[in-house]
């Protein structure tokens, strides 16, 4: 008789934090043992006056990356809202997204992470974490068009984003196939929206940042689980 084999269900863990935060949770999760993480440089869609207006320090973020099983994400993000006050003004905001799947050695770290107390965390009340009302929208686009991205999702919703850098590793021979000219250096803009906002959002960038523009982009969207920071 075979034995039936549970896999755990993973996450991918998202912090999007002024630095000092971000590093205080790259701290907790070496308290953890959390064995993969990355953190990027990114900033805030918001103007520097808004930035004035409102009191807060600065639009500089830093987004903090991490895979783990489900029920270790639950219970990580409890932990960031009450250490770092999420939900609060100029903290920050930490979501989950759903994996479909992985390299072996990653899941193989990951699946070691267990909860300090299972049965304790499938008891608490589900109600400490937002309802499944969010969906993660990212854009990537060529450099000097993160605010076209803005402009074109804040009438439909979107109350702010996140930008980072990346750089373009395609195929110079597919390009010139398809005839698109990318930059190689370009920006990504990750917006958290709520599901009914989705569609509309998506179409909207496209149209003004879409490939058949200057910004060369491409957006697409991903399921959000579980989010804390949004009160």
């Amino acid at each position: 008789m075979t034995k039936d084999i549970r896999i755990p269900a993973f996450r991918m863990l998202f912090l999007i934090a002024p630095p000092k935060l971000s590093d205080c949770a790259v701290e907790m999760f070496r308290e953890g043992s959390v064995p993969v993480q990355y953190q990027f440089r990114a900033r805030g869609t918001a103007s520097e006056g808004i930035v004035n207006w409102l009191g807060l320090d600065t639009v500089e973020k830093s987004i903090l990356m991490s895979v783990m099983p489900r029920p270790f994400a639950n219970e990580m993000l409890r932990k960031l809202r009450k250490r770092l006050h999420l939900g609060m003004p100029n903290t920050g905001i930490a979501f989950t997204v759903p994996l479909l799947g992985g390299s072996s050695g990653m899941m193989q770290l990951a699946s070691r992470l267990q909860p300090e107390t299972a049965k304790m965390i499938q008891n608490r009340s589900e109600k400490e974490m937002a309802e499944s009302e969010y969906c993660m929208i990212m854009a990537i686009i060529n450099q000097g068009f993160s605010d076209a991205v803005m402009d074109a999702a804040r009438p439909l919703g979107a109350t702010g984003g996140t930008v980072f850098h990346s750089r373009r590793i395609g195929s110079e021979e597919a390009m010139n196939f398809w005839g698109i000219t990318v930059q190689q250096e370009r920006e990504v803009v990750i917006i958290l929206v709520k599901k009914q906002e989705k569609l509309a959002i998506m179409q909207a960038i496209g149209e003004k940042c879409g490939m058949k523009t200057e910004a060369h982009g491409v957006v697409f969207s991903m399921p959000v689980d579980s989010v804390v920071g949004l009160d």
